[in-house]
């Protein structure tokens, strides 16, 4: 059983910057992919970014492209997600992703088998 949770959420002016933590509370060993998605009320939830944890490959959904950055420490069992330049719409919960048995990574919440609950990001204009 992998369990996730994220940390570093919070309300910042738009323009700043925040970065997101996912603590890992078991063995990593059997997970192949990690993604931040993200979620606001009356929406379905969308990919934000991915990473293959051993390969290092990333993914981004294309709203966030050269403003985010996903990255993993393996030896901390921890992923984070930079967020720069933030705007208004990237306000949403954000949930931390693990998936087993993948071949590709891609932003599909769907392909996911484990959350962690969420930590509110909310950027004011």
């Amino acid at each position: 059983q992998v369990q996730l949770q994220e940390s570093g959420g919070g309300s910042v002016q738009a323009g700043g910057s925040l970065r997101l933590s996912c603590a890992v509370s078991s063995s990593i060993y059997s997970i192949d992919c990690m993604g931040w998605f993200r979620q606001t009320p009356g929406k379905e939830r969308e990919g934000v970014s991915t990473i293959a944890r051993r390969r290092g490959s990333t993914s981004y959904a294309d709203s966030v492209k050269g403003r985010f950055t996903i990255a993993q420490d393996n030896t901390k069992r921890t992923l984070y997600l930079q967020m720069n330049s933030l705007k208004p719409e990237d306000t949403a919960m954000y949930y931390c992703a693990a998936r087993v048995s993948a071949l590709t990574c891609a932003l599909a919440a769907s392909d996911y088998n484990y959350w962690g609950q969420g930590t509110q990001v909310t950027v004011s204009s």
